[in-house]
């Protein structure tokens, strides 16, 4: 087998270690140089490169989860089907498997379950949404995080449901043995609710510690889904709340049609659970009268023995792995049974055809109209044959109660199994109740006793409490026709339209767009930065890789120039010294005037501060005053903070007696007596204070200084004045 450890792919990804092996794809640990992160890169092994089988399936999992944008879903970053090498670069978990934490607690607590289940469903709807069926899901497929949060991992055998209908004859390919639909197992079509049958088995393998089907033949496992009922979760677990059991029991239905029919269905029961931990259940199951298909011998049956490993990538190695090794031990067991069950199946439905009516309509459609539903059809035993649907409608033509329309027409012929829909009127109205803020399930007990047939929808709106009533159609207090449906609409606070927004920054503004679109978003302003980092390309996005944003949002990317970017800065620069003088000062950037530094200054030695902008590393400044450079440096823009250096203050066109008075900060002296004031300035060196007195009614302030010029107020505290500055101090004197 050939090794990728120390090697890197394609000059992006260098490889680690191995982490997991499989019968068709080894898995490695990787450092991506790009992205600066750990990723898993699982790899098709050459000896299967040419195999079609295992290239589609290799492929499947990137095609279905590339789609896939969710936080408990596995992220794959990036893939590659070249004809020498194939592999999928996938998020690196650093976790166990569920199975291998259900192993070690034995049995999880009901509330533990609860959360992660949830997490587990809320990964499904977000799949189901999209058209995909995951069709594999066990614990060993099943991630947790040390923070308890959990990723659903493997989509190798993954289908779209709107697109395929026969997925065993199509695929080859079911999910493990104890944890699949009768329907998959039978090689009926898939949809949604085979994921939440084995969601099902997942509880009840979490609440009892067993799996509700064992045996030592993969095949008996099968029959037994398709046959038999499990073992009572409470003869095993006391503990389990009932209506956790009702719950778990509910999504294992054998039948379709009696399971939850979405993955949204069984949350809103798992909140009603989580709000009332002691609520029941009133589920009506269907009966499973269908007859016992044959498993196409082209399927692959995986075993029970699985070994839960440390990573996502090794989960998936080791499914892979199971599939080669099950498919050379059972396809001969299953050729042969096959053989049989074909061979018996075709003799009994000839037998049934020639010599029979079993095929043959059941009877013909009675004559509902004008018969009231509630007198003469609901409990009439001579109609307790016909499978009948009723539907209400208000119309003010007909009395109530009675069928206005039926559908098939009296005297069509149907088969046993085919429904009557019949309309029935009702001309009774009732206000619709304000449920609005209440549970589910609650206000749909509510609603119903009025009279009402009841659906729901789920909308994002994280401000009401997830799983109460947002609003209702019609509105509370309208009046609707007694028989006619509400629509309960509840709070989720799982948006499942939203989507991850993409990473943007390293790409160009085309591959932007491309990315944005690949997730339904759209670029929005491109702004132009002047940048020295990546020339051309996206610098700065908003909003960031990662945040949350929905279909039609607006990417707002900055793209950079290539061209240094221009920093403004401020200078403080000293004056000359030249009493009573005042001169015209010029600023000058590369030979270039900066207009808005341009002053008539007084030549008092004070500081002159300015702003000025520039880019690039090597600028020359200049300032000038009546023609004469008193100050230059260099400046250097793209350090932070900026460099100044040979730094020169000019000044011969003064006179340099002057210019060399010395410059020292008055200090504060407000509150100090008149004779510790003096002292202080006299020892800072200045030699021109005078003391004027104040008129006070503080006795306080009496022989103390109150005020003084200059005010020293902000940064005038640290300037530097001449020690000859005129200073006058202010002190205060009794009023008499």
């Amino acid at each position: 087998m050939e090794t990728y450890v120390n090697k890197r792919i394609d000059n992006r990804y260098e490889v680690l270690e191995i982490i997991g092996v499989g019968g068709m794809a080894v898995v490695y640990k990787a450092y991506d140089s790009i992205d600066d992160r750990v990723v898993a890169i699982k790899i098709l092994k050459e000896e299967y490169l040419a195999n079609e089988e295992f290239r589609r399936r290799f492929k499947n999992e990137s095609k279905y989860i590339a789609v896939l944008s969710h936080p408990n879903i596995v992220k794959v970053y990036d893939m590659s089907f070249g004809d020498r090498l194939q592999y999928i670069v996938m998020e690196f978990i650093e976790g166990i498997t569920l199975k291998e934490y259900i192993e070690q607690q034995k049995v999880i607590q009901p509330k533990e379950a609860v959360h992660f289940v949830t997490q587990i469903l809320r990964a499904l709807q977000h799949a189901h949404d999209k058209g995909i069926v995951h069709r594999d899901i066990k614990p060993q497929n099943i991630m947790l995080l040390k923070n308890g949060s959990i990723k659903v991992t493997d989509f190798g055998i993954a289908s779209f449901s709107r697109s395929e209908s026969a997925t065993i004859a199509e695929n080859s390919a079911i999910g493990s043995v104890h944890y699949i639909s009768p329907e998959q197992a039978r090689g009926d079509f898939t949809d949604a609710k085979a994921d939440i049958y084995s969601v099902g088995v997942l509880m009840y393998e979490m609440l009892t510690g067993k799996l509700p089907f064992t045996s030592e033949n993969p095949i008996s496992v099968v029959m037994m889904h398709m046959n038999d009922e499990p073992a009572n979760m409470h003869d095993i677990n006391g503990s389990i709340p009932v209506g956790l059991e009702q719950i778990t029991m509910h999504a294992m239905q054998k039948d379709p049609k009696a399971r939850y029919q979405s993955a949204a269905e069984l949350l809103l029961d798992l909140d009603e659970f989580k709000r009332n931990p002691s609520i029941k259940f009133d589920y009506s199951y269907f009966v499973d009268n269908e007859p016992t298909k044959y498993i196409d011998r082209t399927m692959n049956i995986n075993g029970s023995g699985d070994k839960s490993t440390k990573s996502n990538a090794e989960t998936s190695a080791d499914n892979d792995d199971d599939s080669v090794k099950n498919n050379s031990k059972l396809i001969p067991i299953l050729t042969g049974v096959v053989s049989g069950c074909v061979a018996v199946l075709l003799v009994v439905g000839l037998v049934l055809l020639l010599f029979t009516d079993a095929f043959l309509a059941s009877d013909r459609v009675p004559n509902f109209m004008n018969m009231n539903y509630e007198t003469e059809i609901k409990d009439n035993d001579k109609y307790n044959e016909y499978k009948i649907q009723v539907e209400y409608e208000f119309n003010t033509q007909y009395e109530y109660g009675v069928v206005i329309r039926q559908s098939p027409q009296k005297g069509k012929k149907i088969g046993k199994d085919e429904y009557i829909y019949i309309t029935v009127n009702t001309n009774k109205t009732a206000p619709v109740s304000d449920v609005y803020g209440q549970p589910y399930l609650s206000a749909k007990q509510t609603l119903e006793a009025s009279g009402f047939i009841t659906k729901y929808e789920m909308l994002y709106e994280p401000s009401v409490e997830e799983g109460s009533v947002i609003r209702t159609s019609p509105e509370r207090g309208d009046s609707a026709a007694v028989g006619s449906t509400i629509t309960i609409y509840i709070s989720t606070h799982t948006d499942e339209d939203a989507v991850f927004v993409p990473k943007l920054v390293g790409f160009t503004p085309e591959e932007a767009n491309e990315l944005a679109k690949s997730v339904g978003l759209v670029i929005g302003q491109v702004i132009q930065v002047d940048s020295l980092d990546n020339a051309g390309k996206v610098i700065e996005q908003v909003p960031a890789e990662n945040e949350t944003a929905h279909p039609g949002d607006k990417v707002d990317i900055y793209v950079s120039t290539g061209n240094p970017p221009v920093v403004t800065i401020e200078l403080s620069i000293p004056l000359p010294y030249k009493s009573g003088n005042a001169g015209a000062l010029k600023v000058y950037l590369n030979n270039a005037s900066v207009e808005s530094a341009g002053a008539e200054v007084l030549l008092t030695g004070s500081n002159y501060t300015f702003n000025v902008s520039g880019s690039g590393a090597s600028n020359t400044l200049i300032v000038k005053i009546d023609g004469s450079t008193v100050y230059s440096c260099n400046i250097d823009f793209t350090t932070d903070p900026v460099t100044l250096t040979n730094v020169k203050t000019v000044n011969d066109e003064y006179d340099d007696s002057l210019i060399s008075i010395p410059l020292n900060i008055i200090p504060e002296v407000v509150g100090l007596s008149e004779a510790e004031a003096m002292d202080l300035l006299s020892a800072q060196g200045f030699i021109n204070v005078t003391v004027e007195y104040k008129k006070t009614t503080d006795v306080s302030h009496i022989g103390y200084v109150i005020e003084q010029t200059p005010e020293l107020s902000g940064l005038d505290k640290y300037r530097p004045y001449s020690i000859d500055t005129a200073i006058v101090i202010f002190v205060g004197e009794g009023v008499f």
